[in-house]
C-alpha cells in the first residue's frame, strides 16, 4: 500500500519545508520538497482514496518524525495482577500523543534483571503494544556479571538507580558501580539521587509533619533536595569520566546540575542529560494545587531551576526529552503525602507540552524563533534518542527508515478532559489544559491504524 503524504510543513534535521513524504508499506520510500513536485506528477489525478494510493493534502500541518520516548515506566512485567498500566492501555495512549517509540524500565514484578525476564516481557510487548519497543536492563548489587555477559545489541541500556527504587534496585557497593562502569559497553542510564540525604531529610521532616497539616506535598522538594541530587550526578559523572563510560543523567531537576554538563554535538559526548516535560512545565507554585499529583522523583524543584532547565535545553546542556511516564491509581496518589507514590502519567500529551510554547499567543507570529524551536523539539525528542541509544532507521525522515510519523496540526484548542485520558490510571494533573495543537495522525511502521501487529521491537547498533 503507498501513502503520500502532500504539503506538509516538514521538521526534520533543523530544517522546515514544504514537501510531501511516500510511504510505501512499512517504510519511508520518497521525500520531495515542494520546488521538486514534478516528480509527483504521475500523482496529480490521484483522489484521496484510490486503488493505486491514498493521497493526504497536509496543507497546513506539520509533520514530525514518530517521538521516541526512551524513558516510560508502563509498569507491565507479567506478574502482577492489577498494574498501574499494561503494554496496550500505556501503548494506546502514548500513540495518540505522537510517540511511535518506547523504552521501558526495568523495576517491574518481576524486575528485568535477567535475560530472562527480558525476553519475557518482550513477549508481553510484542503481544500488545501498539508501538515500538525496547527495554532496559536493570543494575542491581548482584548482577553486574550478568549484565556484561549479554550482547550489548540486545537491549537498550543499563538502568543504574542511585538513589531509591523497587526491591534491591539500589546500586551502592562502590566495588560492584567501578566493575560496572569500567567494562560497561552500554550506555548507563542513572537516576541519580543521593540516598543518604533522602533518608535523613525524610526521617527528619516525617517526626516534624507526618499526620500534621503541614503533611503535603510540597515537602517533596525538602526531602529529594538538591543536594541529594547535585552529589549523585557528580559521583557518577565522576566515575564516567574515570574509565571513560557512556553515561547518561535522567530527569534533570535543578539548575546546579547543569554545571556539570557539556554542550558538544552529541555523538561527541560520552556524558549526556535527560530532561521531562513535567520539570519543565511545572514547578514547587504548583503543589498548592496539584499536590501528590505531581509527586515524582526527582522532585519537581523552585521556577529557578524550571528556568534553568529550559536553557539547558536550549544551550544543548540537555540532549534528550523523555517522560518518565509513571502512572499509580488515583486513590494511591490521594493518600497523605509521606504514603503517596511518587510518579506521573504523561506520555500522551508529552509532544502537545512541547509544542505548547512555539504556538501560544505571545511567541506565535514569531516565524524565526518559532522553526528554530520547533526544530530543537523534534531533535531531542526524535533524532537525539536515536543517535545515543543507538536506535536504527527510526527518528529521522529519511528515504529507507521506518515510517513512524506524526501529523499535527497547529493553531487549534484542544483541552484535556478525564474522557479523553487514555491511561488505565484515568487522571493526569494537566486536566484542565488547553493546547494549541491537535494530534492529527499517526503511523507506525506505515500503520495508521492503532493495532500491536503494527508494532516492533527496537533494534540497537550498540
Amino acid at each position: 500500500m503507498t501513502t503520500i503524504i502532500r504539503n506538509a510543513t516538514i521538521v526534520n534535521e533543523g530544517r522546515l519545508f514544504t514537501g510531501s513524504v511516500t510511504i510505501e508499506g512499512e517504510t519511508i520510500a520518497h521525500i520531495s520538497e515542494k520546488s521538486d513536485y514534478s516528480d509527483y506528477s504521475d500523482y496529480s489525478d490521484i483522489s484521496e482514496k484510490s486503488d493505486t494510493a491514498t493521497v493526504i493534502d497536509a496543507e497546513g500541518l506539520l509533520l514530525l518524525p514518530g517521538v521516541i520516548d526512551t524513558h516510560v515506566h508502563f509498569r507491565d512485567g507479567g506478574r502482577s495482577e492489577n498494574p498501574a498500566g499494561t503494554f496496550h492501555s500505556e501503548s494506546r495512549a502514548a500513540r495518540a500523543g505522537g510517540v511511535t517509540s518506547v523504552i521501558d524500565m526495568p523495576n517491574t514484578q518481576p524486575q528485568t534483571t535477567t535475560l530472562e525476564a527480558l525476553e519475557a516481557k518482550e513477549a508481553l510487548a510484542a503481544r500488545d503494544s501498539l508501538v515500538n519497543y525496547g527495554f532496559m536492563l536493570g543494575a542491581t548489587n548482584d548482577n553486574i556479571d550478568t549484565l556484561l555477559a549479554i550482547p550489548p545489541t540486545r537491549y537498550a541500556a543499563i538502568k543504574l538507580f542511585l538513589g531509591s527504587s523497587t526491591g534491591n534496585m539500589l546500586v551502592n557497593d562502590p566495588q560492584q558501580l567501578d566493575r560496572l562502569f569500567q567494562h560497561s559497553r552500554k550506555l548507563i542510564v542513572a537516576h541519580c539521587e543521593a540516598e543518604n540525604i533522602v533518608q535523613a531529610n525524610l526521617h527528619n521532616l516525617k517526626l516534624e509533619y507526618q499526620g500534621t497539616p503541614g503533611e503535603t506535598a510540597a515537602l517533596h522538594p525538602k526531602v529529594r533536595n538538591n543536594e541529594a541530587c547535585f552529589l549523585a550526578t557528580y559521583h557518577a559523572i565522576e566515575r564516567a569520566r574515570k574509565y571513560g563510560t557512556r553515561l547518561h543523567i535522567a530527569h534533570l531537576s535543578t539548575a546546579t546540575e547543569l554545571s556539570l554538563l557539556s554542550n558538544f554535538d552529541i555523538t561527541e559526548k560520552h556524558i549526556t542529560a535527560e530532561v521531562t516535560p513535567n520539570h519543565l512545565c511545572f514547578d514547587d507554585r504548583d503543589y498548592a494545587g496539584l499536590g501528590n499529583l505531581i509527586k515524582c522523583n526527582p522532585a519537581i524543584k523552585t521556577n529557578d531551576d524550571r528556568i534553568a532547565l529550559w536553557m539547558g535545553l536550549a544551550d544543548d546542556l540537555i540532549d534528550t526529552i523523555a517522560t518518565d511516564h509513571a502512572p499509580h491509581p488515583l486513590e494511591a496518589k490521594q493518600r497523605p503525602y509521606f504514603d503517596a507514590p511518587s510518579g506521573i502519567p504523561s506520555i500522551q500529551h508529552s509532544l502537545q507540552s512541547m509544542l505548547e510554547e512555539a504556538f501560544h499567543d505571545q511567541v506565535k507570529d514569531d516565524r524565526e524563533w518559532q522553526e528554530m524551536y520547533l526544530a530543537m523539539v523534534v531533535s531531542k525528542m526524535c533524532h537525539n534518542p536515536a543517535l545515543l541509544f543507538g536506535i536504527q532507521r527510526r527518528g529521522f525522515i529519511r528515504q529507507g527508515y521506518q515510517a513512524d510519523l506524526v501529523l499535527v496540526r497547529p493553531g487549534v484548542e484542544e483541552t484535556v478532559t478525564r474522557e479523553s485520558l487514555l491511561y488505565k490510571c484515568g487522571w493526569s494533573p494537566l486536566e484542565g489544559q488547553t493546547f494549541h495543537t491537535r494530534i492529527e495522525r499517526v503511523w507506525v511502521n506505515g500503520h495508521d491504524s492503532p493495532t500491536p501487529t503494527a508494532a516492533q521491537p527496537l533494534a540497537f547498533s550498540r
